[in-house]
């Protein structure tokens, strides 16, 4: 292969492991994306002999409908790299965006705080389908809740548990979707299975 993406789930130990393996056993020059949508790019990269060839490629969910994806350049990544992700996207009717390493990039920077603060709402009583029409009305495709359960409620948790050393003390959190996911898989809290 020239290219493999990988997309296990949001936990930078696993990533690792992953790209261990990857890096063993694909020809030199391939290059090692990762579908993360927040960790780091350069701590992946550090488990390989080649972090001028792993790259960040961010699928939107879902991912056979959203247009969006971020390239994710590492501080080793090449051109070469950059420039077979962003033809990539090209070539599967994707727009391409390189942006900057860093927590959650620029996806997920601007709508984890948009999403946050709908849960907020929700903890204070207004009711999940009023918080989802209010900012449909507005003019967004779908509400941030009913976005949050389309891509899976465990995905944002996996990622906040990931991050939570460096949660600033005294700053409110939301907890509902935490502790909905804290009850289980088998009681299909993370979310809907949707057919798109």
């Amino acid at each position: 292969m020239d290219l493999v993406i990988e997309a296990v789930f949001e936990g930078m130990a696993l990533k690792k492991e992953v790209f261990r393996e990857l890096d063993r056993v694909c020809k030199p020059g391939a290059i090692l994306a990762s579908n993360t949508s927040t960790l780091s790019i350069d701590e992946i990269a550090s488990s390989t002999a080649r972090p001028e060839f792993v790259i960040g490629t961010h699928f939107f969910s879902p991912a056979n409908v959203m247009r969006l994806l971020e390239i994710v350049r590492g501080k080793a990544t090449s051109r070469e790299a950059i420039a077979t992700c962003m033809q990539l996207s090209k070539r599967l009717g994707k727009i391409g965006v390189l942006v900057g390493n860093c927590m959650g990039f620029v996806g997920n920077r601007m709508f984890g705080p948009y999403r946050r603060e709908a849960q907020f709402l929700v903890e204070e009583g207004a009711g999940i389908e009023a918080v989802d029409k209010a900012l449909y009305d507005y003019g967004m495709a779908m509400g941030p809740l009913a976005t949050g359960d389309l891509a899976g409620l465990d995905v944002g948790w996996r990622i906040r548990k990931e991050y939570r050393h460096l949660q600033k003390p005294g700053i409110r959190q939301p907890l509902a979707e935490d502790n909905l996911c804290e009850l289980g898989a088998m009681d299909k809290r993370l979310g809907r299975l949707v057919q798109v």
